[in-house]
């Protein structure tokens, strides 16, 4: 399959957020603001050097971006960075942030809910301010400091071939039911226990599916390609949706909850390395949209670029670092 070249269009998102029209004046004014690239570059503390920060991340790519996106900025701010990327499943990154093994790890709004404290998706707030503040609130229990999310949230999502879809006369989830018995849904080893994944679609849609095909997260798309599977749990920033001609089906009962993405801390650390930390990783979040956060991720999948390389050109060509 024929690729499109990555960098172009990551340009036009930055073009994009910049904000530029035809009916914008040809020459701004001494009285404007000076160019965002300007004000947001990340200003260097030589007084951070001191404080070491051990950043992890889940096990697969938009993780190990952000990881280095959250590590990257925080060097250029002037902490000492260790990088423990690839650490496993969010129980185990978890643990490590608990047990200060890790310092900080980027993790999901809704999987904290459901899968640390206990809420199962019905009850969580549909709002993407009030879940980040049930999990902000149920992370402090717990010792560990919780900041301020992404714009964008990544949900989980249940995808299909257009070609399938269309074979079945397929939109929406609920359009799932009358078929799901002779179909074969795909879903990671863990999905099957989640009240976000498998369980939920059998509890809120009441699908029945005629088999579950464990999956490891890289293989979620290429099972429905390939035809070994008819449906299968994708994210909704994956950049293989549009490549793949892939549909994302409608989720019209509302069964996934808001998935912003929050820099965990455990309290100790965050403590230790004082207000620049909250800062800079505010900063460095403000670009990250859906279709900028799809971009990076198809980079990855798609490109086959390093993580720390689409990392390190999201912060440069945002202007976050030179």
């Amino acid at each position: 399959m024929l690729r499109r070249a990555a960098a172009p269009l990551l340009l036009c998102l930055l073009l994009a957020a910049c904000g530029g029209s035809d009916d914008e004046p040809a020459s701004p004014s001494k009285s404007q603001e000076p160019p965002a690239a300007s004000v947001k570059l990340i200003q260097r503390n030589a007084a951070n050097a001191g404080t070491t920060l051990t950043i992890g991340s889940k096990n697969f790519t938009e993780e190990f971006i952000l990881g280095e996106i959250y590590a990257q900025a925080l060097e250029a701010g002037g902490y000492t960075i260790r990088k423990r990327l690839d650490v496993g499943s969010e129980l185990v990154a978890f643990k490590g942030v608990r047990s200060g093994e890790l310092d900080a790890y980027p993790e999901y709004t809704g999987t904290a809910l459901t899968t640390f404290f206990g809420v199962t998706p019905d009850r969580i707030p549909k709002d993407e301010q009030e879940a980040y503040e049930q999990a902000r609130a149920g992370f402090a229990k717990r010792g560990v400091v919780a900041l301020p999310p992404t714009p964008f949230t990544d949900s989980n999502a249940v995808g299909m071939t257009q070609a399938r879809a269309a074979e079945l006369g397929v939109q929406t989830i609920s359009d799932l039911k009358r078929h799901a018995s002779s179909l074969t849904l795909s879903g990671s080893p863990e999905c099957r226990r989640r009240m976000d994944c498998k369980l939920g679609l059998e509890k809120t849609y009441g699908l029945k599916f005629q088999r579950y095909l464990p999956t490891e997260l890289p293989d979620r798309h290429s099972v429905l390609t390939s035809g070994k599977a008819d449906v299968s749990i994708v994210f909704s920033t994956d950049g293989q949706i549009a490549a793949d001609d892939l549909l994302v089906l409608e989720d019209d009962q509302h069964l996934f909850p808001p998935y912003n993405v929050s820099l965990v801390v455990n309290a100790k650390a965050a403590d230790k390395a004082g207000p620049d930390l909250a800062k800079i990783v505010a900063q460095v979040q403000q670009d990250l949209s859906t279709k900028v956060m799809q971009e990076l991720n198809s980079r990855v999948d798609l490109d086959k670029e390093k993580p720390a390389a689409v990392a390190q050109a999201y912060l440069q060509q945002f202007g976050y670092t030179e």
